[in-house]
C-alpha cells in the first residue's frame, strides 16, 4: 500500500487523476462518503453528528470521534490537509469550523461559531494568485477539560492547555498554558488556577 501511495505522489498526472476521482469542488465525492470513509474513519457509535453538519472528510487523513461526543448543526469538519481527532465527551458547537490538523482531547466544550484552522495559504510570491501558491499547515491542539467561548478564532500552531477557558470573541495567536484563562484580541492571559488556594487568581 505504501508503495502505491509513493507511486501516485511521484507521478503528477496520476496524482491529478486520483484526486479528481476523490474530490469534486473541494468536497469528497458521494462514493467516497458512502463506500470508503466508513471503513477508514473511527467514529464511536455513541457519538452524535447532526445531519446538517458538513463533513468534508477524506480517506487520506484521519478523522476520529470519541465516545459520547456531539457535533452540532451547521458545524464544518475538514481533514483535507490534516487529520481531525476529537476525543470523548466533547461538544462541537453550532456553526463551528474545524480545519485540520486539529486534535481535541476529552471533555472539551466548543461554544458556537468558533473557527480553528491548522491551514494557512501561502502568499509570498506576488506574481501568482494566492489560490495557486499552495498551503502550509501547523497543528492546533486543545487539551482535556477546556472550554472555548463563542465566536473565537484559533490560529495554526497553538496549544490550549488542560482545563483552560478562552473568553468569547477572543483571537488566540499564542499557546495557553494549563489552568489559565485568556481573553481578548489577541488573547492575553488574565487568570490562572492556584492549587494551594484553590482559586482562580488574576495575573
Amino acid at each position: 500500500m505504501q508503495k502505491i501511495k509513493q507511486t501516485i505522489k511521484n507521478n503528477p498526472a496520476l496524482k491529478k487523476i486520483m484526486h479528481s476521482c476523490i474530490v469534486r469542488n473541494y468536497r469528497p465525492r458521494l462514493w467516497v462518503k458512502l463506500f470508503w470513509n466508513p471503513f477508514v474513519h473511527n467514529v464511536a457509535s455513541s457519538s452524535v453528528i447532526r445531519r446538517s453538519s458538513r463533513r468534508d472528510v477524506f480517506p487520506f487523513n484521519e478523522f476520529q470521534v470519541g465516545k459520547k461526543t456531539i457535533i452540532e448543526s451547521f458545524a464544518i469538519i475538514n481533514n483535507a490537509v490534516g487529520s481531525v481527532k476529537i476525543g470523548n465527551n466533547c461538544v462541537i458547537g453550532i456553526g463551528d469550523t474545524v480545519i485540520g490538523p486539529v486534535t481535541i482531547e476529552d471533555n472539551v466544550i466548543l461554544a458556537q461559531n468558533i473557527v480553528m484552522s491548522g491551514l494557512n495559504h501561502t502568499y509570498t510570491d506576488v506574481t501568482k494568485p494566492i489560490v495557486e501558491q499552495g498551503v502550509t499547515t501547523h497543528p492546533i491542539t486543545i487539551k482535556a477539560n477546556s472550554w472555548i467561548g463563542a465566536n473565537c478564532t484559533l490560529v495554526g500552531g497553538i496549544t490550549i492547555g488542560k482545563h483552560c477557558v478562552i473568553g468569547g470573541g477572543s483571537v488566540v495567536t499564542k499557546s495557553v498554558p494549563d489552568y489559565h484563562i485568556a481573553i481578548g484580541n489577541p488573547a492575553k492571559l488574565v487568570k490562572r488556577y492556584n492549587f494551594e488556594t484553590e482559586e482562580w487568581e488574576k495575573i
